[in-house]
């Protein structure tokens, strides 16, 4: 007699069932190492673009450093781009008599007020621009006088903007105050980078040729200074001026608000001076 399970349908089912659950198995581990394998490779080719991404942004960092684009900081890095901006300055503001915050002759007939705000770069546009001509054609000849005076616009922190100002008009208690505004917009950091610190003002008052630092530090105490500053707003204020660089020019002591529609090219300055020294 035969034993009924060998031919019973439900144990050959069952063993069916097994093989497909092993097979399924199986090609759920083949699947698996397949996913961990092609997740490997992407690991590898992720890494190695990293590397070669850190590797890019190194070199950007170094030539940025080494073609000077460290210009937050404003002050030059080299001797040899130290000497060259004093130099420059040297070459648009010496021998033009200064007296506090004014350049050039006291009785010249015709004043030129400029309203500014020292990280202001549209102010730094017109003093590399269109200013050198005119203190080399009007201001040297005794003709025109420039005052510069203060305007919040591009500083952040009011007590950043007090602070350079006054630092300006302390070297302008030894006649020096143009050399720093000079040597201030030719070493301008960038905008809202925080560049002005104590030992960036110091610095910059070290390049000023002349100035005597120990007198310097003390005057930048003189609240008359900050006063001063106040002042310059007010005035600004009182003229409508809401930007820098903003101008009043006219017969000494007769001054009205001036539009030259340009800050680097010299032409409508030029004739508005002419106009007035002819009136």
């Amino acid at each position: 007699m035969s034993d009924s399970r060998d031919d019973d349908p439900q144990d050959d089912e069952g063993d069916l069932t097994r093989k497909q659950r092993r097979e399924q198995a199986r090609t759920q581990r083949r699947e698996l190492e397949q996913a961990e394998a092609a997740s490997a490779v992407r690991r590898t080719r992720l890494t190695r673009l990293g590397i070669v991404v850190a590797v890019v942004v190194a070199a950007i960092v170094v030539i940025l450093l080494a073609t000077g684009g460290g210009s937050k900081k404003g002050i030059p890095k080299t001797a040899q781009a130290k000497t060259q901006a004093v130099s420059e300055v040297t070459s648009l503001v010496g021998g033009i008599p200064q007296n506090g915050k004014v350049l050039g002759n006291p009785k010249a007939p015709v004043t030129l007020q400029y309203f500014g705000d020292l990280e202001c770069p549209i102010c730094k546009e017109f003093t590399l621009g269109a200013l050198p001509s005119i203190l080399r054609q009007w201001v040297r000849s005794g003709k025109l006088k420039i005052e510069y005076r203060a305007l919040e616009t591009a500083t952040r922190e009011p007590e950043v903007f007090k602070t350079q100002q006054v630092a300006a008009l302390a070297a302008g208690k030894q006649n020096k105050m143009w050399d720093f505004l000079e040597l201030f917009y030719h070493e301008q950091g960038e905008e809202d980078s925080g560049y002005v610190t104590e030992s960036y003002l110091q610095a910059l008052a070290r390049q000023v040729p002349g100035l005597n630092l120990p007198q310097w530090t003390s005057d930048r105490n003189d609240p008359a200074l900050a006063t001063e500053v106040t002042g310059d707003t007010e005035a600004a204020n009182n003229a409508g001026f809401t930007g820098t660089p903003s101008f009043e020019i006219g017969k000494t002591g007769e001054l009205h608000p001036f539009t030259p529609g340009t800050y680097t090219e010299p032409g409508p300055y030029n004739a508005q001076i002419e106009k007035l020294l002819k009136s």
